[in-house]
């Protein structure tokens, strides 16, 4: 069983569905606790109520000063220890229709809130005695997949700065990876189904099997499989893991 450091502090942003809450729900089982970061105030006060969350902040991690601002309130109730940087959002389309405003639109959510989040909590993470930095990024950070190229190209940088920043941070105690979890059973993942279905007519069956034949367990990923994954990462048995990013995709990549 995941061992965390005694009542560890952790920011979840994009807690209010799919990964995000899965993960908020299992680091409150294990003792931690959590403080729910997103845009919409109504959802993370009905985490609250639930019990999945401590505290709630709001935010959209595409404002920086939003989010310095969510996360100074958040430290001010207790120091933090872990940031699960799991917001994001996915828009597809040929890269002949992908103009630069979806570019920059992927870049500023995945790649740019990723950012953001760090750079609000490193300066007094580097001053606690355990840090976990946990960026959520995708099998689309690590491979290419036709018609989501900005986003692909946002998650790959994602990619980048975790391995970059592991290496900055290798002396001290805060370790940087990545989860990149597959196609999972998750909102975002019902819409990308009602995307095929419309324009492909192909009834539900068909368009979940267009997005399983990726896994070669042909299935998708569950969200408590990936949260299983990042409570381990904020385990104190992981102290020498960083710098990785490590696929939960069913042996895809």
């Amino acid at each position: 069983m995941t061992r965390l450091p005694h009542s560890p502090h952790a920011v979840v942003t994009g807690a209010a569905r799919g990964i995000g809450r899965e993960i908020a729900a299992q680091l409150t089982k294990v003792g931690a606790v959590v403080t729910a970061l997103g845009r919409q105030s109504a959802a993370l006060d009905e985490l609250v109520a639930q019990g999945i969350a401590q505290f709630s902040a709001v935010a959209d991690v595409t404002d920086p000063a939003a989010v310095g601002a969510a996360m100074r309130e958040a430290a001010a109730r207790r120091p933090i220890d872990i940031l699960i940087a799991n917001a994001g959002a996915a828009e597809s389309a040929s890269f002949a229709k992908s103009d630069a405003a979806l570019f920059q639109r992927m870049m500023d959510v995945n790649f740019m809130g990723v950012v953001h989040c760090v750079r609000a909590v490193l300066p007094s993470m580097r001053e606690r005695p355990q840090g976990r930095i946990i960026a959520i990024a995708s099998t689309a950070g690590l491979k290419g997949y036709a018609y989501v190229s900005a986003y692909a190209a946002a998650k790959h940088a994602v990619i980048g700065l975790v391995r970059s920043l592991a290496l900055e941070l290798a002396t001290t105690r805060v370790t940087v990876n990545a989860v990149c979890p597959g196609f999972t059973d998750t909102d975002l993942i019902a819409g990308s189904i009602d995307v095929i279905m419309k324009k492909t007519g192909r009834d539900r069956l068909a368009a979940i099997a267009e997005l399983t034949k990726h896994n070669p367990q042909g299935r998708l990923v569950s969200p408590a499989e990936v949260a299983d994954t990042v409570l381990w990462l904020c385990g104190e048995g992981a102290g020498a893991v960083t710098g990785q990013a490590i696929a939960v995709a069913g042996g895809e990549v």
